[in-house]
């Protein structure tokens, strides 16, 4: 297992075209989940929760993707419509983060929202930590009404992103980063 230090200094996305199996075994996604639990949650709300999509459950998701899309653009061609179908059958995990502010007198929903947002690199950072490649991700599909309906959301719930995991089939390529000096003051 990598020093922490040098996990959280090195990590990086790897795009899920980039991934192939195995995926984290039913242990090793209970660590990943359980880590994601595990971030600040002022006033004890837990203001996320999280949707498993492996195995057929990735085409499934793919088939409701695919059948809101063409009811979208019923001029889709085939080759746009396998497109939809696959976004979730790169990686042989996919976790989706669902976001869901409940009314609270001290804990406004930004708060809550930050908080699904630290569960989500939570979630990267220990798939990261075990070895697999991880990325964050979103499309036009998570903020869709009826994609999120069928994948079981309620109305008042957000999907914060797709969760990409899975063993890396090459090396991922670092992005340039922001210069400490650009992003930094002092008061």
């Amino acid at each position: 297992m990598p020093d922490a230090i040098e996990l959280l200094r090195t990590r990086r996305s790897v795009k899920p075209r980039d991934m192939s199996g195995p995926g984290p075994s039913p242990a090793e996604l209970d660590t990943i989940l359980t880590i994601g639990a595990r971030v600040p949650d002022h006033g004890k709300l837990t203001p996320w929760r999280f949707i498993v999509f492996e195995g057929d459950g990735r085409a499934r998701a793919g088939q409701v993707i695919a059948a809101v899309f063409v009811k979208k653009h019923p001029d889709a061609t085939p080759a746009e419509i396998d497109v939809e179908k696959r976004r979730l059958m790169d990686a042989p995990l996919v976790i989706g983060l669902v976001s869901l502010t409940k009314p609270h007198a001290k804990v406004p929903p930004w708060e809550q929202e930050l908080s699904a947002g630290a569960s989500a690199m939570n979630i990267v950072t220990a798939a990261t930590a075990l070895g697999y490649g991880a990325a964050w991700l979103t499309g036009w599909f998570a903020s869709d009404r009826d994609v999120l309906a069928g994948f079981g959301l309620q109305a008042d719930e957000k999907l914060a992103g797709l969760i990409h995991i899975g063993t890396p089939s090459k090396p991922s390529q670092d992005r340039p980063r922001p210069a400490l000096s650009e992003i930094v003051t002092r008061f």
